[in-house]
């Protein structure tokens, strides 16, 4: 496999991760190899020099520059959602593929936009919906999907932690709109999806946040969420509780399925069955082996893509479902009424169409 080269958008925050962690493993495979790295903040490319060991010369804060001085095949977007489109047009005109971090945007009318511009410029882009490719949830989902324990009933999912004070989840969180919604539930909506086998049809949620929650938008959320193949979820999401009970990456969840129920809790995985009046039978269930997980695998992927191998389940086509029920969710919150998912996502799509002149 001819290594595919990249510039990388974003080496702070997130991008440290990523700089550290997501990139040096697809250069040990030898799969990837890095022309550019770029961020608003020079301090923050140290991340990029250290972590793996892109020269000074390449180290950009323009990241038109980058894309002009540096042929690359594809483009790795760690930067808030607010700035991916700009940052997507960018590596669409330099003829790039897209990796990005979820969800595509911070709006559904900026992602209806990013999809069908991707699809005009014949570019494979994929979302790092990563919570759902971690080892536990995949375990969770293979078992689940495998009919062994019947059809489903429902599932419930809970992400709660106490990062109640400002910056204790990165300050940007703390300013924006819906930060619990855009930034965290996203990828239990991803998790609920895989889980389901299907699309969303509709779905309703509660945003707030408490008085004692330092964030500008709705910290906190409760959704109940209908799939197209009939499977209901509820979810549970906050960002300031007293306690973190249910942290990242170690997420709890819960399928009801005719013939078992099979409970996710901080990783530990479970198998109850038993009677109206029995003492339910508990089985530990092993995790499945991995060689890699979360945007480590993701990134695998996608580049394997690049080079003619199977699409990702995140490639963009796909993760826009994950993407419009967390928008479809913020509209709802915001207006108190169930959201038809998928009719919210198909407006918001042949509005784009009307707008980038592109409609059939």
């Amino acid at each position: 496999m001819t290594a595919q080269r990249f510039i990388q958008v974003g080496t702070g925050g997130w991008g440290r991760y990523w700089s550290r962690t997501v990139i040096p493993h697809l250069l040990e495979l030898g799969i990837a190899e890095p022309v550019a790295a770029v961020d608003v903040n020079p301090a923050n490319l140290a991340n990029a020099r250290e972590g793996y060991g892109i020269a000074e010369e390449r180290c950009y804060t323009d990241a038109r520059r980058a894309f002009e001085e540096q042929p690359a095949d594809f483009a790795i977007v760690v930067v808030p959602p607010a700035h991916h489109e700009a940052i997507i047009d960018l590596a669409l005109a330099a003829g790039c593929h897209v990796l990005c971090e979820k969800p595509v945007a911070d709006t559904m009318a900026g992602s209806a936009r990013i999809l069908l511009k991707v699809t005009r410029a014949e570019r494979k882009m994929a979302i790092t919906m990563s919570h759902r490719f971690d080892q536990d949830k995949q375990t969770l989902e293979r078992l689940v999907r495998s009919g062994a324990y019947g059809p489903i009933n429902y599932i419930v999912g809970r992400l709660a932690l106490n990062n109640r004070r400002f910056g204790d989840w990165g300050d940007f969180r703390h300013r924006i709109a819906d930060p619990l919604l855009i930034e965290a539930a996203v990828h239990q909506f991803g998790i609920i999806r895989g889980l389901a086998g299907a699309n969303a049809r509709s779905v309703y949620a509660n945003g707030w946040n408490p008085e004692w929650g330092e964030y500008a938008g709705d910290s906190t959320a409760l959704a109940v969420i209908e799939m197209e193949n009939g499977v209901r979820a509820s979810y549970e999401g906050s960002k300031t509780n007293a306690s973190t009970i249910s942290p990242w990456e170690e997420e709890y969840w819960r399928v009801e399925c005719r013939d078992g129920t099979l409970e996710l809790d901080r990783r530990r995985l479970r198998l109850l069955r038993g009677g109206a009046k029995d003492v339910p039978a508990v089985e530990e269930l092993p995790l499945d082996d991995g060689s890699a997980w979360l945007n480590p695998l993701l990134a695998e992927r996608f580049v394997r893509w690049l080079d003619g191998g199977p699409a990702p389940e995140t490639r963009i086509e796909d993760s826009i479902h994950d993407t419009a029920l967390t928008m479809a969710a913020i509209e709802s919150a915001h207006t108190g009424r169930v959201v038809d998912v998928p009719a919210f996502t198909q407006d918001h799509l042949d509005a784009a169409a009307d707008e980038l002149g592109i409609r059939a």
